[in-house]
């Protein structure tokens, strides 16, 4: 429900008597001719809200009209602050109702507003507090000052700046109305302003305090009031029957903030507040009717929203289209006629010839000539233009030529520099072989040369010559292998102490895992800070560089820490430590002493792998505690005679028993085949590794072993590459043959790593390549399908891709072989 606004002056600081009481004629009328107007009912909850809002309000106005009074001289008042020490030029004035029901509600609104203010339509309840200026004439202004400076009621600044409250009440209605009211001014400045209000004059009205009338010039300093004290007064009309005092009605304009704070219950006990902003109407609001309430008498209004309307949705009909609002627009050259009037020299008529211009005629130019000179000048332009063009193509491919040159001598030089980095890698390994991998390459080595010495051997030497070198080569190769052992025996040593560090170093790592957000989360628990201590002892044992005292200390350690559990490797441990402590202080030299401190550091060490001691190492140990454990996946080596683990058996994929274990296979190999695997590792993790670049879920690839992808490159492709025939398996790369289906041994071909990139980016092989090169790779995988189709393992594979192979095969039948030149450069 809105309230109606008048279009009424609001600056009451600059009007004389005259204009304000025209002024408020009109605003009588326009109140009396608008219905709308609404019923203020004041309630006590909101009282102090309302007021401490206006309150701000009429300092503000008070500041602007402070501001006026100093530009224009013929103010009609003096500037006042309020109570709280703010500039304040008008009077603040309320409303109190009738003081014999419950209690006084007062509502305060702005002093400048007051010919806007809502009309209350109550009987004797009803009260406000209302802010205005007091207004008086220059005149006033004028004996208002000399009543000032005169010596009995001359003032300090501060106090004649000060205000109180006034308490007027109307005789006989009874309405009490709270005035804020400068003590340094007169009474006739109060007479004055309800004369304006009442429309009554100034002379008929009469102001008494305690029973005695009061003078217009005293002023509530005369009546004994003090700064920001109260007074009540009593004002009665001197001439009841034509100036009756009436009740002021007031109405009531409520100033909505900017920005107002909603406080929203977001819980039991929790709330949240909230910045609302405001969205002020440039406009005034249409009146849009409403009603009347039939018992109280209340108008109700209908009001309009801020709401911003619903956009409507889209029906996905096109309503405008191009057809109907393009013109097509059609231009038709036309010669019209054009009159034109010339002028000659004649009697009574005189034409000057001096601009005149003579023109001779020229050759005559037919449309062929002309045609023929403008196609002359295109063609010349055409030439000009190809020139340029055929320049920059020249250029261009003068300039991929320059970069392909420069980008094949950098792949040469990678190319180059990778083999000789592979061969220096391979003789570190072969100088200074580490695990099994470098001694399968020195077996290798060790084999290729054996056999270039028989093969020398058999073609020089026969008879007894002949079996004399082989024996001198036996020897030789006797005195090799045994220095591959020495070195086999060191290498082992040292990888023992790396395996010992890095079981150790797994036993001690906290418990981790990643939480929903990304991050890990680590935990030290009672068994791993247990593994840690134990790890920190074993290494302080095995340091070769203490003294004599750090050594004490570290066996004292050690001591303490074993002695916790009382059993036959415990007392142990403690004899062989006092044993060595009691040869340390007798002077006995380290060298002497390494066989005692190998037997505590190896004692120690079977301390931490049993669990009991140990808990940590539980779940590291390769003897599983259970001895349930032990008869779940166990098999039997026919060759070393041992109960092994399936993990220590290595099985391919057309395999149906198990054999011999990884052991007695690497044994066997070194003493007779001499085989080396490291490549074909290599190729098969590259294999596995692009295979799960596709996400396709690929199986195939992580079925096989190292014995089938063995098998697949050396017997179906010749370990050798099916365009360039590159035998160097470094460089070579099993990939799809159809991108679009998975890895497997009847689609898959072996190229080098750049062909493999070309092939990958052909959307279709079996239309690039020539038909005679497909039924050669064709013929390979027929050959790859048979021997793998035995492979239990494969034959839902086999089964799920004979359709597909079928139809592309009955393709290609029927598909029209391509161009020769391209078909002629990937046959082999």
């Amino acid at each position: 429900m809105e309230n109606p606004t008048f279009s009424g002056s609001s600056d009451v600081a600059q009007q004389t008597d005259g204009e304000i009481l025209s002024e408020g004629r009109e605003i009588e009328q326009e109140i009396t001719s608008t219905e709308e107007q609404v019923q203020y009912e004041a309630t006590g909850e909101n009282q102090d809200q309302a007021l401490d809002h206006q309150h701000r309000e009429a300092q503000n106005l008070d500041q602007q009209s402070h501001k006026m009074s100093d530009e224009k001289p013929d103010t009609l008042e003096d500037q006042n602050t309020t109570k709280g020490g703010g500039e304040l030029g008008d009077h603040e004035l309320s409303d109190a109702g009738d003081r014999s029901g419950d209690g006084f509600q007062q509502v305060k609104v702005s002093a400048e507003l007051l010919p806007e203010i809502q009309q209350v339509q109550e009987n004797s309840t009803l009260s406000s507090i209302i802010t205005k200026e007091d207004i008086q004439s220059p005149e006033d202004q004028e004996a208002d000052q000399s009543s000032e400076n005169t010596p009995e009621k001359s003032l300090s600044s501060d106090d004649s700046s000060a205000t109180a409250t006034v308490k007027v009440m109307l005789t006989p209605d009874g309405q009490v109305i709270t005035v804020a009211f400068s003590i340094g001014k007169s009474i006739e400045h109060l007479k004055n302003y309800f004369a304006s209000q009442m429309k009554i004059p100034e002379a008929a009205l009469r102001i008494m305090f305690e029973g005695r009338i009061v003078e217009d010039s005293e002023t509530l300093v005369d009546l004994g009031i003090r700064p920001h004290g109260m007074i009540q007064l009593d004002m009665q009309s001197m001439d009841p029957e034509n100036y009756p005092i009436k009740a002021m009605k007031f109405q009531l304009e409520y100033s909505m903030p900017d920005v107002i704070t909603v406080r929203v219950q977001t819980g039991d006990e929790t709330y949240q507040d909230i910045a609302v902003e405001i969205e002020r109407l440039n406009y005034r609001k249409p009146y849009l009717g409403g009603y009347r309430h039939k018992v109280t008498g209340v108008l109700y209004h209908h009001a309009g929203t801020q709401t911003v309307p619903k956009k409507r949705p889209e029906k996905g009909t096109v309503v405008f289209c191009r057809d109907t609002q393009t013109v097509f627009e059609k231009n038709k050259p036309q010669q019209s006629r054009n009159t034109m009037a010339t002028q000659m020299t004649k009697i009574g008529c005189y034409v000057a010839n001096i601009t005149d211009k003579l023109i001779e005629p020229k050759k005559y130019v037919t449309a062929d000539e002309f045609h023929a000179r403008r196609l002359k000048a295109v063609i010349t332009i055409q030439t000009y233009f190809r020139r340029f063009h055929a320049k920059r193509v020249v250029q261009q491919l003068r300039e991929d030529k320059r970069l392909r040159l420069q980008w094949e001598e950098k792949e040469e030089l990678r190319k180059r520099q990778e083999k000789e980095e592979r061969l220096r890698t391979e003789y570190n390994r072969r100088m200074n072989p580490k695990n099994k991998e470098d001694f399968e390459l020195l077996y290798h080595a060790l084999e290729l040369w054996r056999k270039e010495e028989v093969e020398k051997i058999n073609q020089m030497y026969t008879g007894a010559e002949r079996k004399a070198a082989l024996c001198a080569l036996l020897e030789q190769e006797t005195h090799l292998i045994s220095s591959i052992g020495r070195h086999k025996i060191d290498a082992g040593e040292e990888n023992q102490q790396k395996a010992i560090q890095s079981l150790l170093n797994k036993c001690c790592e906290p418990k981790r895992w990643k939480a929903f957000d990304g991050k890990t989360t680590e935990m030290d628990t009672q068994f791993t800070i247990r593994a840690r201590e134990l790890r920190d002892i074993y290494n302080s044992i095995n340091t070769d560089y203490f003294t004599r005292d750090e050594r004490l200390d570290a066996l004292l350690t050690l001591k303490h820490t074993v002695k916790e559990h009382d059993c036959k490797l415990t007392l142990e441990i403690v004899e062989l430590i006092d044993r060595e402590a009691d040869l340390l202080m007798r002077g006995v030299q380290d060298c002497n002493l390494d066989g005692l401190r190998k037997r505590i550091s190896t004692l120690f060490l079977q301390y931490i792998k049993t669990p009991t001691f140990n808990p940590e190492i539980a779940r590291l140990l390769k003897v599983p505690q259970d001895s349930t454990v032990l008869r779940k996946n166990i098999y039997f080596c026919p060759s070393c005679k041992n109960y092994l683990p399936s993990t220590e058996f290595s099985l391919s994929a057309n395999a149906r028993t198990i054999g011999r274990c990884r052991k007695c296979s690497k044994l066997d190999n070194e003493a007779r085949q001499r085989e080396e695997f490291t490549k074909y590792k290599m190729l098969l993790k590259q294999l596995k590794k692009s295979e799960a670049d596709y996400e396709d879920g690929a199986k195939i690839a992580f079925l096989l072993q190292q014995e089938d992808l063995q098998y697949l490159v050396e017997n179906i492709w010749g370990s050798n590459s099916a365009l360039s025939a590159c035998d160097d398996l470094y460089e070579l790369a099993m990939v799809r043959w159809n991108k679009y289906y998975e890895w497997s041994p009847w689609n898959c071909i072996l190229l080098t790593k750049e062909e493999a990139a070309a092939h990958l980016k052909l959307a279709n092989a079996d239309q690039a390549y020539g038909i005679v090169f497909i039924r050669k790779i064709k013929h390979r995988h027929t050959l790859a399908k048979n021997y793998f189709s035995q492979i239990p393992e494969m034959a839902p594979f086999l089964h799920h891709e004979k359709s597909d192979q079928m139809s592309t095969v009955n393709d290609l039948v029927i598909s029209k072989p391509i161009s020769k030149p391209i078909a002629a450069s990937f046959q082999i």
